[in-house]
């Protein structure tokens, strides 16, 4: 496994110390995941913890999963990583002598989950250092059209594959300030005590991270039918080999990044400029893929494809207006494991 793939997808913690109504809340949340991370976070903190049981404590705890996930997983960029920053934090709630002295179960929870992102995010900025080729964050991927997405991240822009492209590019303290103030609502306070500043240098963070974030954003962002029609015509103009049609798709200043992990073929820089990004996606699709299908990727319209020889790729599409800006790969094997949308389809 690469420093940064992804593993089973499940918590590598120990099971007996998982919560209990753990299996109880993941299908909860799956029945309608958009509500249930969206609604979590506009609700009110959740109230104190006077005189629980373990039952009651990890039932709490549930409540609060999909959230934590996607602070950790927009932290760390992993689904993997995510888990196990969720998992750590079950554990210390798990060992405090007193949980019912928490009086905002939420924050708590948040503010340890964020502590714990950062901690890990540290660590894996230097493995990336050694990482072969350009890095992707591990894809979140669910059939088109699923409501009961497998993923337990709950699946909306804050989790996009351009939103995290960017936050890569921002040290670990000024990305743990954004997401945890302007994504998560945590008071600059609060997000002090995680990050180890004062609050007026972590606004400062936060202002600078602010800026950078949506100078990246798509100033436009399509309709989600509008993206579906442009993906799929991305995807029949490769089929064909249609250059002219696929250039036409993307924007002049289109990027084209490409994650193998050094595991399989893939580019070692990002490709610029519609016409050369067009010619390396065709030399991609030269021989015909085995099977290639329109999914949701990071909240988006993306693609999963098997190629020629067999190999796994999901791709991730950053529109802006009607055009294709970025095109980013992901085929480093570690981090698809968890990929199983092609799997029993006809």
């Amino acid at each position: 496994m690469s420093p940064e793939g992804s593993g089973s997808g499940q918590p590598r913690g120990v099971p007996d110390e998982e919560p209990a109504g753990r299996a109880a809340g993941r299908a909860a949340g799956r029945a309608d995941p958009d509500a249930a991370g969206r609604a979590a976070d506009r609700a009110a903190p959740a109230p104190p913890l006077a005189d629980v049981d373990e039952a009651a404590l990890a039932d709490a705890f549930e409540l609060e999963r999909p959230r934590l996930l996607r602070v950790a997983y927009t932290t760390t960029g992993s689904l993997t990583e995510a888990e196990d920053c969720v998992q750590e934090a079950w554990l210390r709630l798990r060992r405090l002598d007193d949980p019912g002295g928490i009086h905002d179960l939420r924050a708590w929870l948040t503010t340890t989950v964020g502590r714990i992102a950062l901690d890990a995010l540290g660590s894996a900025r230097v493995r990336r250092e050694r990482y072969v080729g350009t890095w992707l964050p591990e894809p979140l991927v669910e059939a088109a059209g699923e409501d009961d997405p497998a993923e337990r991240v709950t699946l909306d822009e804050s989790v996009s594959m351009a939103l995290l492209v960017v936050l890569e590019q921002l040290s670990p303290a000024q990305r743990t300030a954004f997401l945890l103030h302007d994504v998560f609502g945590v008071s600059f306070d609060e997000v002090a005590d995680v990050v180890g500043r004062s609050p007026a240098a972590v606004r400062q963070l936060a202002a600078r991270a602010r800026r950078d974030v949506e100078s990246g954003r798509p100033r436009f962002p399509p309709t989600p039918a509008q993206q579906r029609e442009l993906v799929s015509a991305f995807a029949a103009a490769c089929q064909e080999g249609d250059l002219d049609g696929l250039v036409a798709l993307l924007d002049p200043d289109a990027r084209l990044r490409d994650d193998g992990g050094g595991k399989v073929t893939a580019l070692r820089h990002i490709e610029h400029g519609a016409e050369k990004v067009a010619h390396v996606l065709l030399a991609y699709t030269r021989r015909p893929p085995r099977d290639l299908r329109l999914a949701q990727v990071n909240a988006a319209p993306g693609l999963v494809v098997h190629d020629a020889e067999g190999v796994l790729s999901v791709v991730a599409f950053t529109v802006d207006t009607d055009r294709i800006t970025s095109v980013d790969i992901v085929r480093n094997p570690d981090k698809l494991t968890t990929v199983h949308v092609l799997e029993g389809e006809d």
